[in-house]
């Protein structure tokens, strides 16, 4: 029995933890979702507490139309509450629907960051936990180094990450840390961006 504390004791310190200097001022950032140049969604993130007790709750809204007849060829929606306690992921709860197709998630932090992006502590983690489904993904991480990017409030100078693995992800992080632009290639083969407002 001792030996089991032990080895909790152990895992628990090992866990990643949250670096609470990189909560955004103003408790949140929101981003526009971009495909072929057209606007179409968005994504944002809540932050509400201190590093003690900390709650984020991320939404997701993306609606790809057919251009001409404005007909919906694809919807994806995804909301996510995720609980921090001293620093460590202690649960998410998230509601998703990929095009018609529900995702219903409650797990704990299962000793993991959580794979929302939203600040580059995951950057160090090697692995993250998916907030759709709840399987922990294997990661690599390439630095691309510095970069300006353009958000809708003008230049922003960042640092470059690429990610990937189980997880292919181009991660841009500004000085404090936290999420200023992100890319990827979308099943379709389209470029996605996020970009900062």
């Amino acid at each position: 029995m001792r030996i089991l504390s032990l080895a909790a004791g152990l895992i628990l310190a090992l866990a990643p933890s949250l670096n609470a200097a990189s909560i955004p001022a103003g408790g949140h950032l929101e981003f526009d979702v971009v495909r072929k140049g057209k606007d179409i969604g968005d994504h944002g993130y809540r932050f509400n507490g201190s590093d003690d007790a900390l709650t984020v709750k991320v939404t997701t809204d993306i609606t790809v139309k057919v251009p001409i007849i404005s007909v919906t060829a694809y919807r994806f929606q995804h909301q996510s509450v995720e609980n921090w306690s001293g620093g460590t992921l202690t649960s998410v709860r998230s509601a998703t629907n990929d095009d018609g197709t529900p995702h219903q998630l409650t797990t704990g932090g299962k000793g993991v960051l959580p794979a929302s992006l939203w600040n580059d502590d995951i950057l160090r983690a090697g692995k993250l936990l998916n907030t759709i489904d709840g399987s922990i993904m294997s990661v690599r991480v390439s630095d691309m180094g510095t970069e300006q990017v353009t958000t809708r409030r003008g230049p922003v100078a960042t640092h470059h990450y690429r990610l990937s693995g189980d997880l292919n992800r181009d991660l841009w992080y500004d000085a404090q840390g936290n999420l200023a632009h992100v890319s990827f290639t979308a099943e379709d083969g389209t470029t996605v961006t996020y970009v900062r407002k």
